[in-house]
């Protein structure tokens, strides 16, 4: 009997498992099932997805202005006027520059408050991916979001401005843009923006906020979501990432707040040519499209004129009540009590004979042995298995394929492992084994009511498990039923961490794993008393340790690469037009077949001195080797104005291409002090005297209204300014002088690098 209770407590975790999941992700219409002219069309949806999503469209490619036709038309269709902001600017942060051509169009309100901004931007991923996810799913949500708004034919209070932003890949160059230039920017209330940094899972609401939250929470509960799948935690996750999104630009230039849209599940696709029409999840697009519905219907007619607030709230996802909320100021409070309680627990548990010291010290034996090996095991053998797997490293996501399989089987190994300790303490007595993970778990919130109370939720565990503590410690319990009774106990805690398990590996790459194992830990500890069993061996250890087994097994047999999850690689080659030699150079740790036609031999490993490559992950070049010269033109530098007032030297150039150039990058070879710095008319940082170390100092991609930029800044009279320019064109594999074989179908261009690129390097003499 004891069995079958313990089988009957494993079965309500595991649905609380799929339940946390569930509540977070809609289900797809059935595709016979009838739609008013007012509801959103999933069908409609996908049909916009798939014209727009037909090529790589990312700014300055024709197919870019392809895809700008379409929206336009499309807005046309609804009756709505549309205006193409075409405005050049330069980010700071990443020192990029372009002419972005924004889409905007407005919907007028009956009143004049605050306006609401849909937002999401509409420019692929130089220079290969689809953009069907990133951000195709955006702009079909919004397109058909609004014909099903529109059809209601009700007018609403506010205006609503659509901003399909341009060149958002570049560097949010788009968004700021509008903000910085737009007159309908300074009226903006609130900002829905609709993102995606894979092409899968459930959508999660990120707030951006330069105040405190509770208003702009508030709101969102109140416009009545679906599936809302948010946590306070998550905004800290977010701004760990190396990306920003459009509405960053918003809440930075602008002091607007807004709410993020964005899923991240297969991540493997974000920035690749597998972002395509077919991989979408359309789960996924639904979520999103639950969210617009729902925030539009609301916000449209809702009080935008001051969505700030002087308080704080915790908010996470919960059973029955979609998002938990409370209050930051209780954060502290909650954890004192907490303490107090587990304070009196452990004296009337002594008292009652239930707890003992000795017990209860030699209880966090067991626990700390678990802690240290599942974190330090989960560490090292995923840096073994990318030893085992070299290919994994040239998968920059940091996430594999096969990356579900192996967050299933760590957390198997790790259970196995949890299962194997407690195995060899069925002799101590749960109320002494309990105390330990309580314990570590009040360290944690302390630690969390220090730092990051945004995770302030974590307590609410710790409550889960006092009250099973309480039960073992006052109550004597069937052990027939306790099992079961300790299971609907911890449906709470399951149902809050569980999720984290996926995405921390999912957000922040495989290499984060620790951090899963880490929370499973809790979890165990969490709910010890559902599995640890006095005088009884636990008989789940067994099951873990095959089902261990067969996930790294399958993960293995999926190590490789097919038609459906490709490889990524990479070449370019680099032209140095200042002393006639020329370089073959890959990205790429494990050299294949494609790689291969120009690596065959006397090839040197690490990077090329006089050319660093660029990418998003600090990423260089692994191999290069030296080839013959093919003696590429370069661009037309015309100085127009170089004249020397008082201290200052300004120096105004244009750079006219001679063949089709995609990007310009501008490397200082020293720190030099640069003001006025301006490219086609725009200035960096309103022209502020900066250092411009050693490095990028500007990065221009050409845009489709480009025929040459025009460059000036200011320097002291006495500094010659050291500046490399690297001309980068996307022709590589259809250059007549290049010859190159294309990949076969089981391989792709690698994202987040410059790549299948011919770059021509010189350096500017003035």
């Amino acid at each position: 009997m004891k069995s079958s209770n313990n089988f009957i407590a494993v079965i309500i975790i595991l649905l609380t498992v799929y339940w946390s999941f569930s509540d977070i992700t809609p289900t797809v219409m059935a595709a016979d099932e009838e739609l008013k002219t007012t509801d959103f069309s999933l069908v409609n949806a996908l049909y916009h997805l798939k014209n727009i999503s037909q090529k790589t469209h990312h700014t300055g490619s024709p197919e870019h202005k392809v895809v700008q036709d379409y929206i336009v038309n499309e807005l046309h269709k609804l009756g709505l006027e549309t205006e193409i902001q075409q405005k050049t600017v330069i980010n700071k942060k990443w020192r990029a520059s372009t002419t972005p051509q924004n889409i905007i169009a407005k919907i007028k309100g009956t009143e004049n408050g605050k306006s609401l901004l849909l937002l999401t931007h509409y420019d692929s991923n130089p220079h290969s991916s689809l953009g069907a996810s990133d951000a195709g799913s955006g702009v079909v949500t919004i397109l058909e979001g609004l014909r099903a708004f529109l059809a209601k034919k009700e007018q609403p209070k506010n205006d609503i401005i659509i901003l399909f932003s341009d060149a958002e890949e570049l560097g949010l160059l788009g968004a700021q843009a509008f903000v910085e230039n737009h007159p309908l920017a300074k009226n903006i209330g609130l900002v829905l923006n609709f993102e995606a940094r894979g092409s899968g899972g459930a959508s999660y609401m990120l707030m951006e906020t330069n105040g405190k939250n509770k208003t702009i929470l508030t709101e969102f509960l109140n416009s009545n979501p679906k599936y809302p799948a948010a946590n306070s935690l998550m905004y800290s996750i977010y701004k760990k990432l190396p990306n920003d999104t459009d509405l960053t630009v918003f809440r930075e230039n602008g002091n607007i707040n807004g709410f993020n849209f964005a899923f991240i599940d297969d991540h493997f696709d974000y920035h690749t040519a597998q972002d395509s029409y077919e991989r979408l999840d359309r789960e996924t697009l639904q979520h999103q499209a639950e969210y617009f519905t729902t925030s539009l219907n609301y916000f449209s007619n809702s009080d935008l004129t001051n969505t700030n607030s002087d308080k704080d709230y915790i908010y996470v996802n919960f059973p029955f009540t979609k998002l938990l909320t409370y209050p930051f100021s209780w954060v502290l409070p909650m954890f004192i009590i907490a303490l107090l309680f587990f304070i009196a627990l452990i004296f009337f548990g002594l008292k009652r004979e239930k707890i003992t010291i000795n017990g209860l010290l030699k209880g966090f034996i067991p626990y700390t042995i678990a802690l240290v090996l599942c974190i330090g095991l989960s560490y090292g053998l995923w840096l073994l298995i990318l030893m085992i797997h070299p290919q994994y490293a040239d998968m920059l996501h940091g996430f594999t394929y096969n990356g579900y399989q192996y967050i299933m089987a760590f957390v198997c190994l790790n259970s196995w492992i949890l299962f194997k300790i407690y195995n060899t303490c069925k002799e101590a007595k749960t109320t002494d084994l309990f105390i330990a993970p309580i314990f570590m778990g009040l360290v944690l919130n302390y630690v969390i009511t220090q730092y990051l109370p945004g995770a302030g939720f974590f307590i609410i565990p710790i409550y889960a498990s006092l009250l099973m503590l309480a039960i073992l410690i006052f109550l004597n319990v069937n052990t027939r039923t306790s099992a079961t009774l300790f299971a609907i106990i911890a449906i709470p805690t399951i149902y809050i961490i569980a999720p984290m398990l996926q995405l921390f590996p999912v957000a922040l790459g495989l290499k984060i794993l620790f951090v899963s194992a880490f929370l499973l830990v809790l979890i165990f500890g969490f709910i010890l008393p559902v599995f640890h069993q006095q005088k009884k061996k636990n008989n789940w250890q067994k099951i873990t340790g095959l089902t261990t087994i067969f996930l790294f097994g399958l993960a293995t047999f999926n190590s490789g690469f097919s038609i459906d999850n490709k490889k990524p690689n990479s070449i370019v080659f680099i032209q140095n037009s200042d002393t006639d030699t020329s370089y073959w150079a890959t990205y790429n740790k494990t050299l294949d077949g494609f790689i291969k036609q120009v690596f065959k031999d006397d090839f040197t490993e690490g990077n090329l001195p006089s050319i660093k490559g660029k990418s998003k992950y600090n990423t260089n070049f692994s191999f290069h080797k030296k080839t013959a010269n093919k003696n590429f033109s370069t661009s037309i530098i015309t100085i127009n104005e170089d004249v020397v007032i008082g201290n200052e030297r300004k120096l105004i150039f244009t750079i006219t291409p001679t063949r089709k150039i995609n990007r310009y990058e501008f490397n200082n070879n020293e720190t030099i002090p640069i003001k006025n710095l301006k490219v086609n008319g725009a200035f960096y940082d309103n022209g502020k005297e900066f250092i411009a170390d050693e490095g990028t100092l500007l990065i221009y991609q050409m845009a489709n209204s480009d025929k040459n930029i025009t460059m000036s800044f200011t320097i002291d009279k006495n500094v010659k300014p050291n500046i490399t320019l690297n001309e980068i064109s996307y022709d590589l594999l259809f250059n007549k002088k290049m010859n190159l074989k294309p990949r076969s179908e089981i391989m792709m261009p690698m994202p987040f690098i410059i790549n299948d690129a011919i770059i021509v390097s010189k350096k500017l003499t003035f």
